[in-house]
């Protein structure tokens, strides 16, 4: 049974957008679950693009002992630098005016985002043998995501070590090997697409659905499309599952909740 954290505040940091208006739904569903279970004795969101900001969380929050996470994919300049900055943070522990705040890793450095990954797969083609399949799990690319990149090439090994797909894939918007290739890197018959990202934002409902082939040009938000209803995709030979990103599985709660348990496990430790 997993420790209750009564005297303890939660807060979840996301991007969020000004122009995407389901990029803090994630974040913001993930700190419902979690308040709903009465683990937190106050569970926030804030943003570095969306109200509440980073700036202002902190004098929102009452309680003594307060557990930072990143709803991110990636250690990165966000979670190294930005929030950080924003939160006034010391390092992993900081104590300030009788409070102590503890900074968590981000949720895509959990191990068990490699079971999201393979749960959400299984979810959006749930009567396709894994055996006969080729997973793709897609990045951006480019040097200015090298973590982001290189996080999703570490869960497609993952993945495929396991052995339960024919073939996994790590591919990338900007960068070889590129999803948009998808059919050529592809050697079966069936292809899941999961976007590595956390919230359905510019690229999983626009860009990557372009660069598959699956829509000819920018569509509407996330919540206002059909685009992940409408598998499978029969195209260039091949049946295609395309997933919404990894961010928005509801497992994701379990992640965050672990990694503000780890963090509580080494501050005592320390102590």
């Amino acid at each position: 049974m997993r420790s209750t954290f009564f005297d303890s505040a939660l807060v979840l940091v996301g991007h969020g957008s000004t122009l995407n208006p389901d990029s803090s739904a994630p974040t913001q569903a993930h700190a419902r679950i979690i308040r709903e279970r009465g683990i937190f004795r106050e569970v926030h969101s804030c943003f570095w693009k969306e109200e509440p900001s980073m700036r202002e969380v902190l004098r929102m929050v009452e309680s003594g002992t307060i557990y930072v996470v990143p709803v991110f994919i990636s250690e990165g300049y966000f979670t190294q630098t930005v929030i950080p900055r924003e939160l006034d943070l010391e390092g992993r522990h900081t104590r300030r005016e009788g409070r102590t705040i503890h900074y968590c890793d981000p949720v895509g450095s959990h191990p068990r985002m490699t079971e999201a990954l393979l749960r959400r797969a299984r979810e959006v083609a749930p009567n396709v043998p894994p055996a006969a399949t080729s997973l793709f799990i897609v990045g951006h690319g480019t040097d200015l995501n090298d973590n982001s990149a290189r996080a999703a090439k570490e869960q497609a090994a993952r993945i495929q070590a396991l052995g339960e797909y024919a073939q996994v894939v790590s591919s990338y918007m900007e960068e070889p090997p590129l999803i948009a290739h998808w059919d050529k890197l592809s050697n079966q018959a069936h292809v899941v697409v999961v976007p590595f990202f956390i919230a359905d934002g510019l690229h999983s409902y626009q860009d990557i659905p372009v660069l598959i082939g699956i829509q000819s040009g920018p569509g509407p938000a996330a919540s206002e499309t059909a685009i992940f209803r409408r598998n499978p995709y029969e195209l260039r030979g091949k049946k295609l599952f395309y997933a919404s990103a990894i961010g928005t599985e509801p497992m994701i709660a379990e992640v965050i909740l672990d990694q503000g348990g780890s963090v509580r496990a080494s501050s005592r430790l320390r102590s």
